[in-house]
């Protein structure tokens, strides 16, 4: 095996459908989600920022990370649900490519996550300017479909 990186070659193989699903969760305070839920977050409106920041960075995935395949995506959705605790967000990607498009989906949820966090740290400071209670966890691939037409 080589030492060297390189992107790999998916000529040869099928175009076919590919989705892919993710989620990860940030856990908040509870003032916190309370300023989310009723639209009381200086910066505007947190969910569908995050939705939107998701979908972006889903078509950038390739020019984030360096070996992925520059794949056109189809689309992409992104549900964010409040939850007692925190913001659990799942995004689904969907492309005819001939390559999956799990790290696409897992970088719209990473982005939404990491722009929840950003609208909020405000409020999510502790006295020392530090953030002990918020918490971004659980990225993960939840499902991965390929089937042909």
């Amino acid at each position: 095996m080589s030492s060297e990186a390189k992107m790999v070659d998916i000529s040869p193989k099928e175009t076919i459908l590919r989705v892919a699903e993710a989620e990860g969760f940030i856990k908040l305070k509870n003032d916190t989600i309370r300023r989310i839920m009723e639209n009381e977050v200086e910066k505007g409106n947190v969910i569908a920022v995050a939705k939107t920041a998701g979908i972006m960075a889903a078509k950038k995935t390739s020019e984030l990370l360096p070996l992925c395949h520059l794949i056109p995506l189809e689309n992409v959705d992104i549900d964010i649900k409040i939850e007692n605790n925190g913001i659990r967000v799942r995004s689904k990607v969907k492309a005819h490519y001939k390559t999956g498009v799990e790290m696409e989906a897992l970088v719209a949820t990473s982005i939404s996550l990491l722009t929840i966090w950003d609208m909020v740290k405000k409020y999510e400071k502790d006295e020392n300017g530090k953030y002990p209670y918020t918490m971004i966890k659980d990225i993960k691939v939840i499902d991965k479909i390929k089937e042909k037409d």
